[in-house]
């Protein structure tokens, strides 16, 4: 585990950063959240400069004190990465816990052993796509309905009731053989993929898209770089999408004292890969290429 010096030196240079570009913060705003992390990377840093900026004003003085519910308020941590969500839920019993860039089934694990008290303080803005959001892509790019297959282990059953009526699910084990589930699922016309190691892993995953390109299936990826490998689509969100939603999430807390449940990310936009979307014969247009949701403000 990461000491929390590491991360306490990262905000730091956050502040310092947005100090020397002429932003101004309380010292009380900044007493009110505190950003976790579990390293110290460049990505890291540029996911926490940019979350910083957002948190500051959302946390001012004349924001804060427009909640009189006579309950104190909780500090906010927000955790950057799976590393830093368990450190906060383990270092920081006080407040309420954000964590991002973290998947579902990730989260869910950690969550699930925290203690039933705390559970209400913890929430997340999910690393990987919103399934009801792929489903849309998934019409849009064939324009008409297509048989959608799903692979789904234990580790994202929880997924299935956002699949149903919408995907056929085909169930994987451990220790079951990928080519033997993809022969099963060949009638399908897309293949909605979801961040599950023990489905789709760095020693086959070629080999899934290979086989389904074959087969031709188109493959709807849960990252951009997904499809850039292979995969047909995906919708995916950059790291101001994401942390534009954490203050989103911050801000309503601030207002209510309530703590939101677990999100998909609300911001996207779409990636497609144009060589694989020739070769399956669909074809691409607008409403494709520019499917998404923007946060408030931005075009």
């Amino acid at each position: 585990m990461v000491p929390p010096s590491r991360g306490a030196g990262l905000l730091l240079f956050c502040l310092l950063a947005s100090l020397s570009a002429g932003a101004f913060a309380s010292a009380a705003a900044l007493q009110r959240f505190q950003i976790v992390t579990g390293d110290d990377s460049a990505l890291t840093r540029r996911i926490a400069l940019d979350l910083h900026k957002r948190l500051v004003p959302v946390f001012a003085d004349d924001n804060v004190e427009k909640v009189d519910d006579g309950l104190p308020q909780r500090k906010v941590y927000v955790a950057i990465g799976p590393v830093a969500l368990r450190e906060a839920i383990m270092r920081k019993p006080e407040g309420v816990v954000i964590a991002a860039f973290t998947s579902a089934h990730v989260w869910r694990s950690v969550v699930a052993e925290v203690p039933r008290g705390r559970k209400s303080s913890v929430t997340a803005i999910f690393a990987e796509p919103a399934p009801s959001d792929q489903l849309r892509l998934i019409q849009l790019l064939y324009k008409r309905p297509v048989r959608v297959s799903a692979i789904v282990s234990a580790d994202t059953a929880f997924l299935k009731p956002f699949l149903q009526g919408a995907a056929e699910i085909e169930d994987y084990h451990q220790g079951d053989d990928i080519n033997g589930a993809l022969k099963r699922i060949a009638k399908a016309e897309a293949l909605l993929a979801m961040p599950d190691r023990e489905v789709y892993n760095t020693e086959n995953i070629r080999n899934i898209l290979l086989s389904t390109y074959r087969h031709n299936q188109g493959v709807i990826g849960f990252s951009s770089d997904m499809v850039k490998t292979g995969a047909l689509a995906s919708t995916y969100s950059e790291i101001e999408d994401i942390n534009a939603q954490i203050a989103e999430t911050a801000a309503t807390f601030i207002a209510t004292n309530e703590l939101a449940g677990p999100q998909f990310p609300r911001y996207f936009r779409t990636i497609v890969n144009a060589g694989v979307a020739r070769s399956l014969k669909v074809v691409l247009d607008d409403n494709v290429t520019k499917f998404g949701r923007r946060p408030p403000g931005v075009k």
